[in-house]
């Protein structure tokens, strides 16, 4: 049974014709599968809905050909081909007692329209904003906004005949056509259009008002919104402009959705943000309207969305990432299972691989995505038909998680770690500045596995060889990790550069040990690309040291475009006053220098130093397995598969530890043909001739 504080997230809220039976929505939220993978978006989608999360919405929902974002993969509503896949969406959702509710979207000056060929509009002649495209928008005439209005029109009918109960009118995120009108830095117009903030907003209330007029009485009408930019002066801040809108169109929509903007900033790391951090921003929309509004922060914590409600910030707690990591977590709440609540941890692993137009994957849930594709339930396991003696060594993310799932499927499971301390990588990278939060995917597993009474957890059980082949288990599952390279060797170097004169050269894994350089300035060599190198620069400037950050990239972490923070750390890294050296390859480390080949100059430069830290790529920790693979005495000892799973097969993210450590277990019951396709696939119809 639920406690008794937490009634208040499982009252029904009246928003206009409909009633969301409690206050858990899942805002809009992109996922890398729409219309390409419709069937692994619909699984998905329903699975938040029999999760508990009374309000379900889609991605976004482009209406029209002239908002075409190839190659990201969102939902359209372009003809009535899409009312299908749409339409399937709806009755699944509606299967679990959920309203459905669809985000339609223009993106305008973001659209390339690369596969529409059409020619971008926009308030003004701008470029394309998006991927840095060589097309231009051209700005809309009257006649092409009364079009556009027709257009939206049309489709909020169509989402009311598809079934849906709600329906968004887009203006969040600097990516739309009514956001673009609102922002005085995107309108330039001199019309009834531009210029004074009730022009600017004209757009939008007409949307709004023709939407109202459509389906108002069987759709509630929802406006989501940015408030605020994050840019200071040069963009809208909420206590002008952001405030004045809200005011300005009140009572006009069923319900407030409010975020601040971009998308980046809407959706930031841990490392950057708290839960919650958006509240400085939205707590004004209450104050100025009486109808229901709706708030994100990365929520994971049901007290703190108590809070949130009980002080009048919010009526809805929204939730992208949360109901990603954990789609079950209003239920979880409900039932009194406050401790399996599996907390997002911020990383945005599920933003970079919607941004890499792939289907989206997370960190700490490894079944997300999967739910059509493979089968997998976020919570159900299947008993296993035959009990077996699992011995899982190493108890980073990919054993932990082997160890959680198989103790759920009923097998009696050995868990053997080296060290001490559980978590492996986890626990070691979550010590460094700003990751903290990481060590969730650690605390979750732990958490469960220490209340399976058929696994075993030994600590400082370092094994070999000879105690595998006398451990009397019918499944071995190596998870021994991988360890970070020292020599240099990574994406741009192939051959470990020299190192002489007793400068050191030095590995994250040598910093996380606490191994330092001598006195002096440090420089860290990025050949990674993604957080690891960033945060051990701020680890170096925060002990003290004269940092310089080197790569032979063009920016700082650029990988993490993808994860929505590259802009965020190259900005702290240089406000903490790290030196930054782009397009720098390292050559050579000598006698209290390194050397490197400037790739843009064309050119050596060399730079005084106590020590290099190089953080380039790793290597799997596999000894083990080389020594058991093909083992004549395994059959004698009775074991019937040695499985190297985690970075010991092949180091990647956490978030590929944890489902390789998964899928092991899934695969140990159904056994997948090496050459044949180990899921569904997505099939498209081809037209008669």
């Amino acid at each position: 049974m639920r406690d008794a504080r937490y009634d208040i997230l499982f009252e029904p809220l009246a928003i206009g014709p409909v009633t969301a039976p409690n206050r858990f929505y899942q805002v809009p939220h992109c996922n890398g599968m729409g219309r390409k993978f419709p069937n692994a978006m619909i699984g998905m989608r329903e699975t938040k809905a029999e999760g508990g999360w009374g309000i379900v919405a889609t991605e976004q929902c482009d209406f029209h050909i002239t908002s075409d974002i190839e190659p990201y993969t969102e939902t359209n509503m372009w003809d009535s081909g899409d009312e299908l896949y749409l339409g399937r969406m709806v009755e699944v959702v509606h299967r679990h007692g959920s309203l459905a509710s669809i985000e339609l979207a223009h993106s305008g000056q973001d659209a390339g329209n690369l596969y529409s060929r059409e020619i971008p509009i926009g308030p003004a002649h701008r470029p394309v904003s998006a991927m840095h495209h060589p097309i231009q928008a051209r700005a809309m005439d009257l006649s092409d906004i009364a079009d556009y209005r027709r257009w939206h029109r049309r489709a909020a009918l169509r989402a009311r005949d598809t079934g849906f109960d709600m329906v968004v009118v887009y203006a969040g995120h600097n990516n739309t056509v009514p956001g673009q009108f609102f922002y005085k830095r995107h309108n330039d117009r001199s019309d009834a259009y531009g210029g004074v903030l009730e022009n600017r907003l004209r757009l939008l209330r007409e949307l709004i008002e023709d939407t109202k007029e459509a389906v108002g009485d069987t759709m509630a009408v929802v406006v989501r919104m940015a408030v605020d930019e994050l840019m200071g002066p040069d963009g809208l801040e909420w206590q002008n402009e952001g405030r004045d809108a809200i005011a300005i169109l009140a009572e006009l929509p069923d319900l407030w959705d409010v975020t601040i903007g971009n998308w980046a900033n809407d959706s930031q790391t841990s490392r950057f943000a708290a839960e919650g951090y958006q509240e400085d921003y939205v707590a004004f929309v209450k104050q100025v309207t009486s109808k229901p509004v709706a708030i994100v922060g990365r929520y994971t914590s049901p007290d703190a969305m108590v809070s949130a409600i009980r002080r009048g910030v919010t009526d809805l707690i929204g939730a992208a990432r949360p109901s990603i990591a954990d789609p079950f977590l209003p239920r979880k709440v409900e039932e009194g299972r406050i401790d399996d609540i599996r907390e997002c941890i911020g990383c945005n692993i599920c933003a970079a691989w919607n941004n890499l137009s792939a289907p989206s994957r997370c960190t700490q849930n490894p079944t997300f995505g999967e739910e059509w594709r493979r089968g997998w339930h976020p919570e159900t396991i299947a008993r296993a038909a035959k009990t077996s003696r699992i011995l899982i060594v190493g108890a980073g993310p990919a054993g932990l998680e082997a160890a959680r799932t198989a103790g759920l499927a009923g097998h009696h499971v050995t868990l053997a770690e080296a060290s001490e301390e559980l978590g492996g990588r986890v626990s070691r990278e979550a010590r460094l500045p700003g990751l903290a939060e990481w060590m969730r995917v650690r605390d979750y597993r732990v958490g469960q596995i220490s209340r399976m009474a058929n696994v075993e957890t030994f600590r400082e059980s370092r094994l070999d060889v000879g105690h595998i082949l006398e451990s009397g288990v019918d499944h071995v599952a190596l998870a021994t990790g991988a360890s970070w390279r020292a020599d240099g060797v990574g994406l741009s170097l192939r051959e470990a550069p020299p190192v002489t004169g007793g400068t050191p050269l030095l590995s994250p894994d040598d910093i996380m040990d606490g191994r330092r350089p001598p006195d002096g300035p440090v420089i860290v060599f990025d050949d990674d690309g993604y957080t690891m190198a960033s945060v051990i620069a701020e680890q170096m400037v925060t002990e003290g040291r004269e940092t310089c950050f080197v790569t032979p990239a063009p920016l700082v972490a650029p990988w993490t475009e993808h994860t929505l923070e590259q802009e965020v750390i190259e900005e702290r890294l240089d406000r903490l006053g790290v030196t930054i050296l782009v397009r720098h390859t390292l050559v050579a480390v000598d006698g209290g220098e390194a050397a490197f080949h400037d790739s843009l100059a064309r050119r050596e430069r060399r730079i005084t130093c106590s020590g290099v830290i190089s953080v380039t790529a790793r290597l799997p920790n596999d000894a083990l397995w080389h020594a058991l693979n093909g083992n004549a005495d395994l059959e004698k000892a009775g074991i019937c598969s040695v499985t190297r799973i985690g970075d010991c097969y092949g180091p990647g993210l956490i978030a590929a530890a944890v489902y390789q450590g998964h899928r092991y277990v899934r695969d140990l019951e159904a056994p997948v043909d090496p050459d044949g396709l180990p899921f569904r696939r997505e099939r498209h119809v081809i037209e008669a001739t």
